[in-house]
């Protein structure tokens, strides 16, 4: 009698804050056989504060997918579970996994979220007008003329357009949004989400340019509203 298949979970763990994980997502990561995730001391760390201890973590990243997706797949035929995180977040948004879940989903196994924390909604609910649309344009090229190539392409959107990127690249982010849109255009830079620190930023990009000055830290930044 052949075993029955495991599951492929998609957990969300926090951004930020510690307490934003979800009672279901601290179940799964209980009852998985193993937890798949980009680096190892993330990974164990967050296990760590949630009180998870002997659990097997299997690194899966941009470098070796392919060679641990292969390795995987017969371990879910073989009846065995597993939680794909991220180092934050919901995993896959700008992350390793993608290949996985596709060869996971095209091989018959089920691939299922376990919802939660998202960096991406944290900062939509935070606009001050009704979203009907947007683009989310992610993480842009790091060459600053092929970033500015970049927002031209967006600005004929006419929409609201969501950025990420690196900390140390806030300040360089916001002087080619005020290039290319104008310094007038209207931003909003969500900075440290749930942290501490926490900062919502709102206003013309010149203002804010001016204003958060060299500061890092993680953000989103939303063009247009």
């Amino acid at each position: 009698m052949s075993k029955i298949p495991g599951i492929l979970y998609i957990v969300a763990t926090p951004i930020g804050n510690s307490g934003d994980i979800t009672y279901r997502a601290v179940e799964t990561l209980q009852a998985v056989d193993a937890v798949i995730c980009e680096e190892y001391k993330p990974g164990s760390t967050l296990l760590k504060k949630l009180g998870i201890t002997g659990k097997e973590l299997v690194l899966l990243n941009e470098h070796n997918e392919a060679e641990q997706a292969s390795v995987l797949l017969p371990r879910l035929f073989n009846g065995e579970s597993f939680a794909l995180i991220s180092d934050c977040g919901t995993p896959v948004f700008s992350d390793p996994g993608a290949y996985l879940i596709q060869l996971a989903s095209s091989s018959g196994i089920t691939v299922t979220p376990i919802p939660g924390a998202s960096s991406l909604m944290a900062t939509l609910s935070l606009l001050d007008a009704k979203i009907e649309n947007f683009v989310f344009a992610g993480f842009l090229p790091r060459d600053p003329e092929q970033r500015r190539r970049e927002l031209t392409r967006y600005k004929g959107y006419r929409m609201p357009v969501v950025v990420m990127d690196t900390p140390y690249r806030l300040a360089a982010l916001l002087e080619d949004v005020a290039k290319v849109f104008g310094r007038g255009q209207w931003v909003l830079v969500a900075f440290d989400l749930t942290l501490p620190g926490e900062k919502v930023y709102r206003g013309e990009v010149g203002d804010l340019v001016k204003e958060i000055g060299g500061k890092k830290g993680e953000f989103m930044l939303v063009v247009g509203r």
